[in-house]
């Protein structure tokens, strides 16, 4: 079966946050169950510069404004099909904001040529190529299932994948006729959401079946609190939405040969973990001292993310003697917050604004918790690393978070089944009752030691989420 996943981003070649990595690691894993996977992506420069073998297979006359093409090539065993339209990619920045942080204002037509191109290349019009299933992510590549209805003839099936439900994709309804969009598509039982033109729930209208990457999410979602008014599209769905966990590339996040942390291990070796704490301190200027519980975080620095939430939580963290390390960007308020935060608690709390791929690794290799308290978390991949890593994760109990920590509670520790710790409600109060927890926890080294290799022994690959999306796209294609 041959499967045509479209998406904005992609690792190795182009990554804003954890879709690219979904995007370059689960067409990998579904080869094992049979399936032919290749990814449609814009052509970016760095996408362009980073293909290997690269082919024109396809001349488009007009895509929005000018001639484009398909271009075909690899990159780390991907196969993949980027669109060449300088008009459209070949500029500065991350994929979807100018390097001074606007969105580019033609964004409506950047992705809306994604979806055009995804359609067209499942229509058939590649020689040779006719995908059975289109698989798109998040609402960049919704309007994609739109295209697939309008333009008839040759139908491959669509799944629609939903990473994030408050990100949608709202452009003016001025831009129909310029977006090649049919009027009796923008309805309220259309692409039409308050007045505006909804990519996303363009693809939760058309596509076949919808997905959401863990299920308590695809449960959260259908409710008035989580489904950023978006609910009763999904609920009217009824069992074509399905919560999917995601998984990590287990062969990239690998204690036991990762070479970008400062000493390799595995869960029958944990103390060899002490030398990438030893690490972790140094870098980001904490006190060497192997008995002090080092929190690390890495993430957005956002409001989602529950860190202004950690920031109120700081006198619990210095009143115990904990350590912080804190890897990310985002909102300026919180990297100014956590700036100040280092410059007034040196040695105890530790920030670096950015982010470093290597860095990354060494937090989760480090670290002793891993900090996610987020509002709301349709899977979350931080937390999978760190229970690969033996970083106990302190997560809020929302969303993929509760589907992939087991809580130490009484009854999980006396069973022996614990992975790190649950909290609610994402307050400070919910925090700092989840902080004093595991500060009690880590008193018990031999308990931790047992909480660590549980993590460690999850299988948090792609291996049974593949066959589950595998499985979905041969049910879609009858």
């Amino acid at each position: 079966m041959q499967v045509l996943s479209v998406a904005s981003e992609l690792f190795p070649l182009i990554k804003t946050g954890g879709l690219a990595d979904v995007a370059g690691a689960l067409p990998l894993a579904l080869a094992a169950e049979g399936m032919e996977v290749a990814t449609l992506v814009p052509g970016y420069p760095a996408v362009l510069a980073g293909l290997a073998g690269a082919e024109i297979v396809l001349e488009l006359a007009d895509l929005f404004g000018a001639p484009a093409r398909v271009v075909r090539g690899s990159a780390a065993g991907l196969d993949i099909l980027a669109i060449d339209a300088p008009h459209l990619y070949a500029r500065p920045g991350n994929p979807y904001q100018s390097p001074g942080g606007s969105d580019w204002p033609d964004n409506a037509q950047r992705f809306a040529a994604l979806g055009r191109v995804a359609a067209t290349l499942g229509s058939g019009a590649l020689a040779g190529y006719a995908p059975d299933v289109l698989h798109l992510h998040d609402w960049q590549a919704g309007l994609a299932a739109a295209y697939v209805r309008q333009l008839g003839g040759r139908a491959p099936g669509v799944v629609m994948t939903v990473h994030n439900l408050a990100f949608q994709g709202l452009f003016p309804a001025g831009l129909l006729s310029a977006l090649w969009l049919a009027p009796d598509m923008f309805g309220v039982n259309g692409l039409e959401f308050h007045g505006a033109i909804g990519f996303l729930k363009a693809g939760l209208i058309y596509a076949d079946r919808v997905t959401t990457v863990s299920p308590t999410y695809a449960d959260e979602i259908r409710t008035p609190d989580s489904g950023m008014g978006l609910d009763g599209v999904l609920r009217a769905r009824g069992g074509d939405v399905v919560g999917i966990l995601n998984g990590i590339d287990t062969k990239i996040w690998n204690p036991e040969t990762d070479a970008l942390i400062q000493m390799p291990f595995s869960r029958m070796q944990l103390a060899r973990r002490a030398a990438n704490k030893a690490a972790l301190q140094q870098r980001f200027g904490l006190q060497a001292d192997p008995r002090r519980l080092l929190c690390g975080v890495v993430s957005r620095l956002s409001w989602q993310k529950g860190l202004d939430v950690l920031l109120d939580a700081l006198p619990v963290v210095r009143a115990h003697g904990m350590q912080l390390a804190v890897l990310g960007s985002g909102e300026p308020g919180m990297e100014a917050g956590f700036g100040v935060a280092a410059s007034a608690n040196a040695g105890q709390v530790g920030c670096v604004i950015g982010y470093d791929e290597g860095l990354a690794h060494l937090v989760q290799a480090g670290a002793d918790v891993l900090l996610v308290p987020s509002r709301f978390e349709p899977c979350g991949l931080t937390q999978l690393c760190a229970l690969r890593y033996g970083a106990v994760p302190v997560v809020s109990r929302i969303g993929g978070l509760a589907d992939t920590v087991i809580d130490a509670n009484a009854a999980a520790l006396a069973q022996g089944v614990a992975t790190g710790v649950q909290f609610a409600p994402v307050s400070r109060a919910g925090l700092d009752q989840a902080l004093l927890r595991v500060a009690g926890l880590w008193r018990d080294q031999a308990a931790w030691r047992k909480m660590q290799r549980n993590g460690m022994t999850m299988d948090v690959s792609w291996r049974k989420p593949a066959a589950q999306y595998a499985a979905l796209f041969r049910g879609v294609r009858g």
